[in-house]
């Protein structure tokens, strides 16, 4: 049997999807088993604004002129399948971190937190 490329893209594609859905899983449960209501309030707003860095962090990626630089379009697929995670963990970082974080967080435990007993 040939492996194409197409099959290997369908592969990787799966293992990126499945990995995603887990990690979506483990979050979940992260703030599901936090404790209280506020607790709970408090981890689901910092993820909120770690996913709202990933995001920003992804979309300045696509603005940069990489001609002749390691990251360049033909340096192949691998670092395009490692940089969503690299970013997803950057953005981990400064969300949870209070030196760090964008502050969106605060704010939005701060608009939420009087709904929550």
């Amino acid at each position: 049997m040939d492996i194409t490329s197409g099959m290997v893209s369908n592969i990787t594609s799966n293992a990126l999807n499945s990995s995603a859905i887990s990690a979506d899983q483990a979050v979940y449960n992260q703030i599901k088993n936090a404790g209280d209501n506020k607790e709970q309030l408090m981890k689901a707003a910092q993820e909120f604004e770690s996913i709202f860095i990933t995001k920003i962090l992804s979309s300045m990626e696509e603005t940069v002129d990489k001609t002749g630089s390691l990251f360049e379009e033909k340096s192949g697929g691998y670092l395009d399948s490692f940089r969503p995670y690299m970013y997803q963990q950057i953005g981990h970082d400064l969300a949870s971190n209070p030196n760090t974080s964008f502050g969106f967080a605060k704010q939005i435990y701060n608009q939420m937190e009087k709904y929550v007993k």
